[in-house]
């Protein structure tokens, strides 16, 4: 019997209960102790203890299979992050935390106001950081969630050399059921390649260090190339001379913004003719908008990878840039 065969009847025996312990006898389970054991000289007992904390829960599979991006459209999904609410306390955090995301965009060409979207989309600015503990949700996933078991036992394995590097209790870590953890929801290999220590106190803090999280953020968008100072994305209409369908909203740039504009896609940049683009369409409250997006949108869907978090991040960042901007004229 194969192991993904025993890990699809162990997630059927468990469907019914809303919890139990993972078994680290399991083959599955057990091949991974050896692995992380004889790969990166994990402790043994050290790990067999922390897997043996470590509990399925069912929530977490049903989540995983629905998230919002998918099953939403545009209409509904942008109502979420574009609240007066949510602008406002952006705003606030703004101003609040000014010195620390100022000096961070300096440093980093990245806008402020693509910082404090992350943030209001990930976690509503620490409000909403997840109720799992890290190593349920990616302990569930990693052993009993087939479609994408190779993806989060690799998260598994980045998440226990970043408790052993950081010197964490595995138990103590919440976060999204996805696995995604603190205020900028990095997952393990997000933390461990691109958290840093924007204080100098020797800790790579994204729990409480508010510093800490915009530079760990903006150095994340560093990282996948971001073009400080260029546009994000420009709303267009399509003109008469637009023939065919809009194409599928990828994400990647399939176009350039002088290519768009031979097809007759009209829209506003200042982005140069060579510049990489693609026309993106997505369902509103009003019907049909059709958007360009840049490289820099691109950029943004490393994040996550959904066209239309990328649209929220920037119109949220953008909303809260203007209500600073209107409390300081």
């Amino acid at each position: 019997m194969t192991n993904r065969l025993i890990a699809g009847i162990a997630l059927l025996l468990a469907i019914n209960s809303p919890a139990y312990a993972i078994d680290i006898d399991e083959p599955t389970v057990s091949q991974f102790i050896d692995e992380m054991v004889s790969e990166h000289d994990y402790d043994r007992a050290a790990l067999e203890e922390i897997l043996g904390e470590a509990e399925f829960k069912e929530s977490i599979v049903e989540q995983i299979s629905k998230p919002a991006e998918r099953t939403l459209t545009w209409a509904d999904y942008r109502p979420i992050f574009m609240t007066d609410e949510r602008v406002e306390a952006g705003a606030a955090f703004w101003r609040e935390h000014r010195d620390a995301l100022e000096t961070v965009s300096r440093d980093t060409g990245v806008p402020v106001e693509i910082m404090v979207g992350i943030i209001g989309v990930e976690t509503y600015y620490g409000r909403i950081t997840g109720g799992h503990r890290v190593l349920d949700a990616l302990s569930t996933l990693a052993f009993y969630y087939p479609p994408r078991e190779k993806f989060f036992r690799s998260e598994l394995q980045q998440f226990l050399l970043l408790v052993r590097e950081e010197d964490m209790n595995a138990v103590d870590a919440f976060g999204s059921y996805a696995g995604a953890m603190g205020r900028p929801q990095f997952m393990p290999s997000s933390y461990r390649a691109y958290a840093v220590d924007s204080t100098g106190d020797n800790k790579r803090d994204i729990w409480t260090d508010w510093t800490d999280v915009a530079g760990s953020i903006a150095n994340y968008f560093v990282a996948h190339k971001w073009r400080s100072g260029e546009e994000v994305a420009t709303q267009a209409t399509l003109g008469e001379r637009f023939e065919g369908t809009p194409p599928e909203n990828k994400l990647t740039p399939n176009a350039t913004v002088a290519e768009l504009s031979a097809q007759d896609v009209l829209f506003s940049t200042g982005q140069a003719n060579d510049s990489p683009a693609r026309l993106l369409t997505l369902e509103g409250a009003d019907g049909s908008e059709h958007w360009v997006g840049f490289h820099n949108f691109f950029v943004i869907t490393r994040y996550n990878r959904s066209v239309m978090y990328a649209l929220a991040v920037h119109q949220l960042g953008q909303e809260i840039a203007l209500a600073v901007a209107n409390d300081e004229s």
